[in-house]
C-alpha cells in the first residue's frame, strides 16, 4: 500500500502542469549551463595542453553542473512539496487518508518516495548531459557517479524537509514560502561559514555535498544525509499524528 501510495504521488505530480513547468525550466537553465561550460572548456583547452596534469572535462563540464543542480533542487522543492499534505488538509481528504489501512509511518514514506522519485529524474538531467560528454572523449565515471549519489542524498534531504513543512499547515502557498525560505537559510549558512570547525559548518547540507562534488564518498556525509531525511520524516510523522488525535 505504501508504494501504491508513492505511486500515486508520483503520477499526480506527472500530471501536474507546475511540475512540467518546473522540469521545462529546470532543462532550459541547466542545458544553458552545461553548454557555457563546454564552450568555456573547449576554449581553455589549448592552454590545458601544457599543464603536467590538466583538469579533464568532467572535472571542468560535469562537475559545476551538479552543483548548479543543487541550488535547482533547493528552488524547486518547495514547488513541488508545499501540497502534498497542505493540499490534502486544504481540500479535506487527509481524513480518509487516515481511515485508509495505511499507518502515519507508510503515509508518510508513501509521499516522500513519490516526490523523491520526481526529484531523481530532475537529478537524472545534468548525468545524463554529462554522459553525453562521452561521445567526444574521456570521462570519468566514478566522478560523475559520486556527484550523482550527492544529488540524490540532497534531494532526499530537501523533500524530507519540504514534507515537514507541508504538514505544518492548509495552505500550500505558506507550506511553499515556509520551506523555501528554510532552504534558503541553509544556503546561507553554506555562503556564511568560513571555519571548518564551526559546528554550523556541520549542520550545512550543501558542505557535506561538496566531498562527493570531488569524488569523495564519505561514509559520514552519507549518514548526515540519511539521519537529516530521518529526523525531518520522523517529525511529519508526530505531526500527522497530532492532527489525527486533535480530530
Amino acid at each position: 500500500m505504501m508504494l501504491t501510495l508513492a505511486a500515486k504521488e508520483l503520477k499526480s505530480l506527472f500530471g501536474s502542469p507546475l511540475a512540467w513547468s518546473v522540469l521545462a525550466v529546470l532543462q532550459a537553465l541547466l542545458a544553458y549551463v552545461f553548454l557555457g561550460q563546454l564552450d568555456a572548456y573547449l576554449s581553455l583547452q589549448p592552454r590545458l595542453t601544457a599543464l603536467a596534469n590538466p583538469p579533464g572535462v568532467t572535472e571542468m563540464v560535469a562537475v559545476p553542473l551538479f552543483g548548479i543542480a543543487a541550488l535547482v533542487l533547493l528552488m524547486a522543492t518547495p514547488l513541488l512539496s508545499m501540497r502534498l499534505i497542505a493540499g490534502e488538509r486544504r481540500d479535506r481528504t487527509l481524513t480518509f487518508l487516515f481511515s485508509a489501512p495505511l499507518s502515519l509511518t507508510e503515509i508518510v514514506l508513501g509521499k516522500f518516495l513519490g516526490l523523491l522519485a520526481f526529484l531523481a529524474a530532475v537529478a537524472a538531467l545534468p548525468a545524463l548531459m554529462a554522459l553525453s560528454l562521452y561521445a567526444g572523449g574521456a570521462l570519468d565515471f566514478g566522478l560523475v557517479l559520486a556527484n550523482l549519489l550527492g544529488l540524490l542524498l540532497l534531494a532526499a534531504a530537501f523533500a524530507a524537509l519540504g514534507l515537514f513543512f507541508s504538514s505544518l499547515t492548509a495552505s500550500p502557498t505558506l507550506a511553499g514560502i515556509s520551506s523555501l525560505g528554510a532552504f534558503l537559510g541553509l544556503w546561507v549558512v553554506n555562503m556564511a561559514v568560513t571555519d571548518p570547525n564551526s559546528t554550523l559548518h556541520t549542520l550545512s547540507l550543501l558542505k557535506h555535498l561538496e566531498s562527493f562534488n570531488r569524488g569523495l564518498v564519505d561514509s559520514a556525509d552519507i549518514a548526515y544525509f540519511l539521519v537529516f531525511a530521518a529526523l525531518f520524516l520522523a517529525f511529519t510523522v508526530r505531526r500527522l499524528d497530532n492532527q489525527r488525535l486533535g480530530g
